[in-house]
């Protein structure tokens, strides 16, 4: 399926050192910013307390996070869990205040966003609160616990993991698939756009957090996706078109994606953006990674995996195999692909 289809191929590689050059500078700074301005780790890396509560009906989670926010008590996570009606509530460690007094001050903020007041009652575990709006108990507390760093310390070390095994299995799968070079240039490509993504994290001070790290592996999934593809139709292109110098074939071969780089990626975008626009707070920053991920990740696959890949030497011969019963000797350019 295609939208359109060029007539002439663009030079894209008659630009590529430029577009790399603009490449090597962006990653720069990132680094830059990585290591002057760390990433503004969640509670879910560097610990802090986890509250939960059940409300009566289905709980406004833009009120429950307003009336947290005006507690002051730093960056907050509020989202639905299980039912519409159960609330899980993130925060980061205060040490000014003890764990009970923290709880005190946000179930109260709740109770009385909801028209109630905050009592006590006996129980057999001891003095609890409870809210109170006539006979109703317009929200309860179920739980609070404290998740400490060493949790936190973990979680980092298994996505640092993750992120390792995913370039290690790209990377091999790409040599298997196509020749080493080619899995040299996605693995640099795709590191250019997780390195990009962390900077935009580290420079803006926006939290990173377990759904961010499941988008920047994602984005790197994605991006290997158009790589592959157009590997494959350099490879194809080589087997064509015999007369055609590596640059000629790489440009014909990102101008005969094009079209499916429009349909595929702008499909994908539109979701992306519905979900940073209309997801909320919860969503947020998982759709601003993807959305920053799915932007480099075409510009990447084109200006830098496919660069890399003609400056490292790619030639016809690592592409194609010649069966011997097929090679005329008359003919120093015949073969036939195996």
């Amino acid at each position: 399926m295609e939208f359109f289809r060029f007539k002439r191929d663009i030079p894209f590689m008659r630009h590529a050192l430029v577009f790399n050059a603009i490449s090597f500078l962006t990653f720069a700074a990132a680094v830059f910013f990585l290591i002057t301005r760390p990433l503004h780790l969640s509670i879910e890396f560097t610990g802090g307390l986890l509250i939960e509560t059940q409300y009566a009906q289905s709980a406004d989670l833009i009120k429950v996070r307003q009336a947290v926010d005006a507690l002051k008590l730093g960056e907050v996570q509020v989202q639905n869990y299980g039912t519409s009606r159960d609330v899980l509530i993130r925060m980061p460690i205060n040490g000014k205040l003890k764990q009970a007094e923290v709880v005190s001050q946000v179930f109260g903020a709740l109770c009385r966003a909801e028209g109630g007041q905050v009592s006590s009652q006996s129980l057999d575990k001891g003095p609890s609160e409870v809210c109170q709006a006539g006979s109703v108990q317009p929200v309860m507390l179920q739980r609070s616990e404290f998740v400490g760093p060493q949790v936190g310390e973990e979680l980092a070390k298994d996505g640092a993991l993750a992120l390792l095994v995913t370039v290690i299995g790209i990377m091999v799968y790409l040599a298997f698939r196509f020749e080493w070079k080619f899995a040299v240039a996605a693995i640099i490509a795709n590191l250019h756009d997780v390195i990009i993504i962390l900077g935009f994290f580290a420079f803006f001070q926006w939290e990173f957090s377990l759904s961010v790290l499941a988008a920047v592996l994602a984005v790197l999934g994605y991006s290997v996706n158009e790589s592959v593809v157009i590997f494959d139709r350099i490879r194809e292109t080589f087997r064509k078109f015999r007369k055609l110098s590596t640059s000629e074939v790489i440009d014909h071969a990102i101008t005969s994606t094009m079209s499916r780089t429009v349909i595929t990626h702008g499909s994908t975008e539109m979701m992306v953006l519905a979900m940073l626009i209309f997801g909320g707070p919860t969503l947020h920053y998982f759709a601003l990674a993807l959305t920053i991920g799915i932007l480099f990740g075409i510009y990447s696959s084109v200006f830098v995996a496919a660069a890399i890949a003609m400056w490292l030497g790619v030639k016809r011969d690592d592409l194609l195999k010649t069966s011997k019963k097929d090679v005329d000797p008359n003919d120093p350019h015949s073969g036939a692909v195996v």
